[in-house]
């Protein structure tokens, strides 16, 4: 296989096997056919070179010079120049023939190469894998909302939050899933919810919500019931309550209560939306 710092290359005989039976099932391979006659050929190539550069072996520029190729050329049964083929797997899949401007060719490329947010993706994933669920809502909710909040991502991040039982969050994915996506892993998605909410309704915390409806004023009682819900998993029942008893003594309890919050805060991976949003609550109340 070639390597992956290789973006452009000719295409000759010797490695026309290589470059379209295996690289091409590795990568998109955009095919330039020319000939040192054809002035059109001499516009295109530059443009077509700089994007290679540009995406940096995303896609292999395979150039074929038809005068020396004659029969390369004729396999792809080219018959005018400059033409453009895109192979994937082994198979033209698009192209097109004669100059055409840089937008155009963007367009049609951007049909083919990897999302931005697909590596997200696969790293993310692998993360919740290894047991790192936390770490990896940051990337994964980067990648939802890059990709227009795709359903099959939501499904994967909704599985992350439900790792750390962040039911809130999971909950308002999973509800938003359309009818027609609701298969195998949606059912288990719902599943997994249902029997991690059932479990964070301890009797500690049906104590405490008794307690605080006969002394809604108690902040001692409010601060054992975020504490139960953090150790719940509940994470964002905890930070709703801590702040809540923030708002009323920023140094309750001798600063324990903004202690816990710093501390529950800690805990959630680097960029991920829930640290960000009462980070600057926090520090709102503070300063």
């Amino acid at each position: 296989m070639m390597e992956s710092v290789d973006y452009i290359v000719d295409v000759t005989p010797d490695n026309f096997q290589q470059i379209f039976a295996e690289e091409s099932m590795q990568r998109l391979i955009v095919v330039d056919f020319w000939a040192d006659w054809c002035e059109p050929c001499k516009t295109l190539m530059p443009l077509l070179e700089k994007l290679a550069n540009e995406y940096q072996g995303q896609f292999l520029l395979a150039k074929v010079d038809c005068e020396e190729q004659q029969a390369i050329a004729a396999q792809f049964g080219v018959r005018n120049l400059p033409t453009v083929a895109l192979v994937k797997e082994g198979r033209p899949v698009d192209g097109f023939a004669g100059a055409q401007p840089e937008s155009a060719i963007r367009e049609m490329l951007e049909k083919y190469l990897p999302k931005p947010w697909e590596e997200d993706i696969i790293k993310g994933q692998a993360m919740i894998a290894d047991g790192q669920a936390a770490e990896a809502i940051g990337l994964l909710k980067s990648a939802y909302d890059a990709s227009g909040q795709s359903v099959d991502i939501a499904k994967i991040l909704a599985d992350a939050y439900l790792e750390c039982k962040r039911l809130k969050e999971a909950k308002v994915l999973i509800d938003a899933i359309p009818m027609v996506e609701q298969d195998a892993a949606y059912q288990a998605l719902v599943a997994k919810c249902d029997l991690i909410e059932k479990a964070a309704e301890t009797p500690e915390i049906q104590a405490l919500v008794e307690k605080i409806t006969q002394e809604p004023e108690n902040l001692d009682y409010q601060y054992q019931l975020a504490l139960q819900y953090y150790q719940s998993g509940r994470v964002e029942d905890a930070l709703d309550g801590l702040i809540a008893i923030l708002t009323k003594s920023i140094g309750y309890a001798d600063g324990a209560v903004r202690a816990s919050m710093v501390e529950i805060l800690s805990t959630l991976g680097k960029g991920d939306p829930l640290a960000v949003k009462y980070q600057q609550r926090l520090f709102t109340l503070m300063y």
